[in-house]
């Protein structure tokens, strides 16, 4: 089951002792601020966790699979994770426990 929003506050609400809302208040401005710096092309760095870095796609060539007409796919942006080499080597630990 993935993590959600909810399940974020709920961990704050129990585990740092803030307030229900000011729990969701906390997350809320978290991911303003991510939303905020990712959109106008900046890199986010989070030590420990990854990399988020805006990427510019170029314009291509596609296809449509159920036509398999010709067809030109515009350019746009899209926003890459690289894990951190302590975040990689945490998960690499946990699959090999199992």
């Amino acid at each position: 089951m993935a993590l959600t929003k909810e399940k974020i506050i709920n961990t704050i609400y129990h585990q740092v002792g803030l307030s229900k809302s000011q729990s969701r208040a906390v997350v809320e401005q978290l991911l303003e601020i991510v939303k905020t710096t990712l959109e106008s092309g900046e890199d986010l760095l989070i030590s420990g966790f990854g990399k988020f870095v805006v990427k510019e796609k170029s314009e291509r060539r596609g296809r449509n699979p159920q036509t398999t007409e010709d067809l030109q796919l515009r350019a746009r942006r899209v926003i890459v994770f690289k894990t951190s080499g302590v975040l990689r080597n945490r998960i690499n630990e946990a699959a090999t426990e199992r």
